[in-house]
């Protein structure tokens, strides 16, 4: 939610400065995100006068103008705007000045043949508006020199705070200012008035009608005839521009005033496009209409439709229609001011795919009680700007009842908040807020909440805003008594296991993640589908739990990537979704470049499916599992490349890990180039200990030194290397310290349909060093056990 400095002053009457405003925003659980002066980038712009206007000595569309800066000496300007002329008045950009619009600065340039110092700018340049027609011209008394923001009054420092969706009050400046005037840093200056905008009005010509169960509970209108729609007043243009609106039309305007400044939506209708009765009403298959944000869409029963005789125009409480919107020779309009379903709201949104003020309002729950004084006063505005006359107020439908008591005890702010807040502290806080309260009981009260707060249903809810008000800096941080015979935390085994992966993945340079554990339902099935689906998310890309951890790790390299970022290794110890249980997993990502490019190795290489090998080994042996006894089984899930992944399991089913490369249709999915290498370690596969004793046994390091041997054997082609270097440490156990693979080959001397692999052994002593007969031993069992794989000593 965006707003002005200067419009919340116009509803908090206060003389606190704007860095106390922020302050107090934050503390009240209005989280201030970001707060911009429009001021700033215009700051290198002054008013000037353009002296004298001359033909362009070598194209005629341009002009060159000696202006005015106010520095004392004029300047030559080459511009193209067909109402550059001697004696007007504009802004002007000297060398060095940013244009925001045209993303360029400026500089000192030759253009055919004439030096230019500097720009005099249009609207949509300084990005206050898109017209582009001709450079801004000033009144004549617009002062030469002067810093041109400051005089436009466009010094005004916009508030971006987030609201959460329990506070639909405060997507209106008129509730945030309320919220500040009860936290004791001005006087609300807004109040709500029923009085009548228009007395009397002729018969409205357009008839409405709310049908039972379409999702709208009420439907105000109003008609006006020989309305003027042109451009809106300069401070509601400056207004909406401020907060990112593009004002489009005086009624239009109007409408998306009132939605930011009172939360209250409205939408105007042109009415010689509508036929007959306008309908509140489910939506019927094969309806269509194409919306004001030019996409057409199909409707269902499922959706509330506000329709004529002949067509759907629109999605109630989400998105008007193009074909009855309004436009720059529309006379006469109908307004509308309803109240439509939450819950519909919101589910007609996310199965479209609209994002609208309007939605985003109703489906928190607009104020029932704003109905009419919503449409009256948008009447006065409209009959001031736009003139005209207005019809009698008509009214379908019935408003919601607001209305509900909530017994408080005063007592319970300090029993479930720790701060003893006086009990007429208490009361001046909630009266401020809009409640009312009757105590004929000292320590029990009787709390009616206004009308445009939905979210308090109960007394823990009135302690939260007495809380909040007061300050939540206020409670004091206080340890919990330990009772007696209550035994200190400690971590569970799965706990343990997490944290000795999570040490692993980092030690091993890998970056910690922490991605949503919701993600959208395309996502969920490119990984196998999601059996926990939200009936009412936040939004369709947080719809359904994650079955795996990857699609965020993935979404976060798309984005690192994007940002410039040439090696990603990300990890993530989180949760899966299956089923009706959460499984903890480890899954990390690996994209991008292996290492920095070097003079020896010149461009460094992807990762692959080793990669990510690696690191999975490495990781399931730092948290206990038995790395060595690990085999390697056929292609890993869907999401992994054929041929390309495999499965680390301890016996056939039981899978501890996965990894490889990523599929090729997941690399689109999730806009990513190149190879990606990824893993899951399943950490609730692992192996549990049989011993509860959690002591390592002191290092001792072999008294005698080992000894290596190479053995380069010849093996069929489709034999895997996991299996005869398992083989191989299998051929004495006791004297067999470990083996690695360190080469493969095929080529010249190698018969086909065969690969030679060697391995390195290393042997350990024991008691006393090996003698040659002993060695020779030991080869023969590593030579023998390889045979029984089908490989053989390479000539």
């Amino acid at each position: 939610m965006k707003f002005t400095f200067a419009w919340l002053k116009e509803h908090l009457e206060t003389e606190a400065s704007l860095d106390e405003v922020v302050e107090r925003l934050t503390a009240v659980g209005l989280e201030v995100e970001g707060v911009e002066n429009p001021a700033e980038k215009l700051k290198p712009f002054v008013i000037a006068e353009v002296l004298a206007a001359v033909p362009h000595p070598q194209a005629d569309k341009l002009r060159v103008l000696t202006v005015d800066s106010g520095t004392g000496e004029p300047v030559q300007v080459v511009c193209g705007a067909a109402n550059a002329r001697t004696g007007l008045k504009g802004v002007f950009g000297a060398p060095g000045a940013y244009v925001p619009g045209s993303d360029l600065t400026l500089k000192v340039a030759a253009i055919r043949g004439v030096e230019s110092r500097g720009m005099m700018c249009s609207i949509r340049e300084l990005q206050l508006g898109d017209e582009h027609a001709g450079i801004i011209e000033l009144p004549a008394d617009a002062p030469v020199g002067a810093p041109y923001a400051h005089w436009a009054g466009l010094d005004d420092p916009v508030i971006d705070i987030a609201v959460t969706p329990n506070r639909p009050d405060c997507l209106g400046v008129n509730g945030i200012a309320r919220d500040l005037a009860a936290a004791g840093l001005g006087l609300a200056t807004h109040r709500v008035t029923h009085d009548k905008a228009a007395e009397g009005g002729f018969p409205s010509p357009v008839p409405i009608q709310v049908e039972q169960g379409s999702g709208c509970a009420v439907f105000a209108a109003r008609a006006f005839r020989g309305v003027r729609n042109g451009p809106s007043p300069d401070w509601l243009q400056r207004r909406l521009l401020a907060v990112g609106l593009r004002p489009i039309s005086a009624l239009v305007d109007i409408t998306n005033f009132f939605s930011l400044d009172r939360a209250r939506p409205l939408h105007v209708y042109d009415v010689a496009r509508v036929e007959g009765t306008i309908r509140a009403r489910r939506g019927e298959a094969g309806e269509r209409f194409v919306a004001l944000n030019g996409k057409e869409y199909e409707a269902t029963p499922d959706d509330c439709v506000i329709a004529d005789d002949a067509r759907v125009l629109g999605f109630g409480g989400v998105m008007g229609g193009e074909y009855s919107g309004v436009t720059g020779e529309t006379t006469d309009v109908l307004l509308e001011c309803a109240w439509f379903d939450p819950e519909m709201t919101g589910a007609t949104g996310r199965r479209h795919g609209i994002l609208s003020d309007a939605r985003a309002r109703f489906e928190r729950g607009v104020d029932p009680a704003s109905v009419v004084s919503g449409i009256e006063a948008a009447t006065r505005m409209i009959l001031e700007h736009c003139g005209g006359e207005a019809s009698e107020l008509v009214i379908a439908g019935e408003i919601p009842s607001h209305s509900r008591t909530i017994a408080f005890r005063p007592a319970r702010v300090e029993a479930l908040g720790g701060i003893d807040v006086p009990a007429t502290e208490q009361e001046r806080i909630l009266l401020a807020l809009g409640f009312e309260a009757e105590h004929s009981e000292p320590e029990r009260w009787q709390i009616r909440p206004p009308s445009w707060r939905p979210d308090v249903d109960g007394e823990a809810d009135l302690v939260e805003e007495v809380l909040r008000i007061s300050g939540y800096d206020a409670i004091t941080s206080t340890p919990l008594p330990r009772a007696p015979g209550v035994a200190r935390p400690t971590a569970t085994a799965e706990q343990l296991v997490e944290r000795k992966a999570r040490r692993a993945a980092a030690g091993r340079g890998l970056n910690e993640a922490v991605t949503w554990s919701f993600i959208s339902e395309p996502e969920a099935e490119a990984f196998g589908g999601s059996a926990w689906v939200l009936t009412n998310p936040i939004s369709e890309e947080m719809k359904v739990m994650r079955p795996s951890l990857l699609p965020g790790l993935l979404a976060a390299a798309n984005r690192n990537m994007a940002r410039g970022a040439e090696s990603i290794r990300l990890f993530e110890v989180g949760r899966r979704y299956l089923g009706d249980q959460e499984h903890p997993t480890l899954a990390l990502v690996l994209a991008g470049e292996r290492g920095p490019r070097h003079w020896r190795s010149g461009k460094a290489g992807g990762f692959d499916a080793f990669d990510a090998k690696a690191e999975a080994l490495a990781i399931l042996a730092a948290v206990g599992a038995p790395a060595d006894n690990l085999q390697i089984m056929g292609d890993a899930a869907g999401s992994y490349h054929p041929g390309r992944s495999g499965r680390l399991t301890l016996g056939p089913k039981n899978v501890l890990a996965e990894f490889g490369a990523l599929h090729p249709r997941l690399l689109k999915t999730f806009d990513l180039d190149g190879p990606v290498a990824v893993a899951e370690i399943y950490l609730d596969s692992l192996p549990r200990k049989r011993s509860a004793g959690s002591m390592r046994g002191a290092y001792a390091p072999p008294p005698l030194q080992a000894v290596k041997r190479d053995f380069a054997f010849l093996v069929p082609k489709a034999l895997a290397a996991d299996s005869l270097l398992r083989a191989v440490r299998g051929a004495d156990k006791a004297s067999i310290a470990g083996a690695a693979l360190f080469d493969v080959f095929t080529g010249q001397g190698v018969p086909d349909g065969e690969k030679s692999l060697a391995v390195e052994v290393t042997l350990q002593p024991a008691e006393k060093s090996f003698a040659e007969a002993e060695l020779k031993a030991i080869s023969d069992k590593i030579v023998a056990s390889a045979a029984k794989l089908g490989a053989r000593l390479r000539d």
